[in-house]
């Protein structure tokens, strides 16, 4: 198998490694080699299931600081699946170039994706126009942290204001099954990328990133678990088929 070509998240990390004074350790300590790949070990390897499925809708990963080192991370997965995947890393006091040059770029139009309740109510969109030919593509602005650092990284990014925000309905997001979070409205990013490219129309890569973060999440159990992965499980079988199609 011909190696990977590092995509957008994985060139953030080795960037944000580069910086470190000292090594990252992901939760519970050393866990010995890992796959560069897809970060799980080498028995549970997943690059060669990594599907990829080219879109028309783009997606842009504001990343907190730590959150292109952890393992865990699902905005890897989206970064997989989605060609047109960009990822940043958000600080207070700086934004980097060519972030304000993505979303200055015409072929794109930029929607932030954050909850409406907390946004001034002539801002917010519920729908993506993505139907007339000729139109801006889409670029969800994910930002990919926890809950109390999004909620900051929204207040204190003032070149994200001209921008629509995308507010996902509740009752849209209960369809994905996994939960990273003590509150039933909070999803991972991987899962919230799944909807906003559902409402864009593209409804196979939304399937292929909800399988694939499926199968992500079963072999990072198992290995944690130091148990083999069942590489004939639903969620599999799924993904299969889905790259088949």
């Amino acid at each position: 198998m011909q190696p990977l070509v590092p995509h957008a998240v994985s060139q953030l990390r080795t960037a944000r490694l580069a910086r470190s004074s000292k090594p990252f350790l992901a939760r519970g300590g050393p866990r010995g080699e890992r796959c560069t790949g897809c970060r799980l070990v080498p028995s549970h390897c997943l690059c060669a299931l990594r599907p990829v499925v080219p879109t028309q809708a783009g997606v842009c990963l504001l990343m907190a600081d730590i959150e292109p080192l952890k393992p865990s991370n699902t905005g890897w997965l989206i970064a997989d699946v989605v060609p047109d995947t960009f990822a940043f890393g958000w600080a207070r006091t700086e934004v980097e170039p060519g972030l304000l040059a993505l979303l200055a770029d015409p072929q794109w139009q930029p929607y932030v994706v954050f909850p409406g309740e907390f946004v001034a109510p002539e801002r917010v969109v519920t729908q993506v126009d993505c139907d007339a030919a000729g139109r801006k593509r889409p670029l969800f602005i994910l930002l990919d942290a926890t809950w109390p650092e999004a909620r900051k990284m929204f207040r204190k990014s003032p070149y994200l204001e001209r921008f629509p925000v995308l507010s996902l309905a509740p009752e849209q997001i209960s369809r994905y099954k996994l939960r990273r979070s003590r509150r039933d409205d909070h999803f991972c990013t991987s899962e919230v990328a799944s909807l906003c490219l559902d409402m864009a129309g593209e409804a196979h890569a939304a399937q292929t990133l909800d399988a694939y973060l499926d199968v992500f999440s079963h072999h990072y159990v198992q290995a944690k678990h130091q148990l083999p992965p069942d590489w004939n499980s639903d969620a599999h079988t799924r993904l299969h088929s889905l790259r088949a199609g």
